[in-house]
């Protein structure tokens, strides 16, 4: 791309409220060596893939909003989050008014510092 096509380029005029596809295939590994990983668990029996996930080395954020529904489920799902956590050195941590868990594997923590936002 040259200096004339970043003057001339058309406007964009996509809503700001919207996702925008990037063309990632053009920066892709083909092994990466991290994958971030979305999950939603509303039962004790699916936490067991997600904590398999963690195993393997991936990053999970998981939606647990439907599963606190039932304190009882809450309370185990999360107690095994934790423990896979500690058995990996991992991070767990919460988001948005305890709707979402993120849980990392070996070598990978979260901050608890906020960037932006007044915090």
């Amino acid at each position: 791309m040259g200096l004339r096509d970043l003057i001339f380029r058309p406007k964009d005029n996509s809503d700001p409220d919207q996702y925008k596809e990037l063309p990632l295939k053009d920066y892709e590994g083909e092994n990466p060596a991290l994958l971030v990983k979305v999950a939603t668990v509303t039962s004790l029996r699916e936490s067991q893939i997600v904590k398999d996930q963690i195993y393997d080395g991936d990053i999970v954020i998981v939606d647990i909003n439907r599963l606190k529904m039932d304190k009882i489920n809450y309370e185990r799902v999360m107690k095994d989050f934790y423990q896979v956590a500690r058995d990996v050195d991992g991070d767990i941590v919460g988001l948005g008014d305890q709707q979402y868990v993120i849980i990392t594997p070996r070598n990978v923590k979260i901050s608890r510092d906020r960037i932006g936002g007044g915090a």
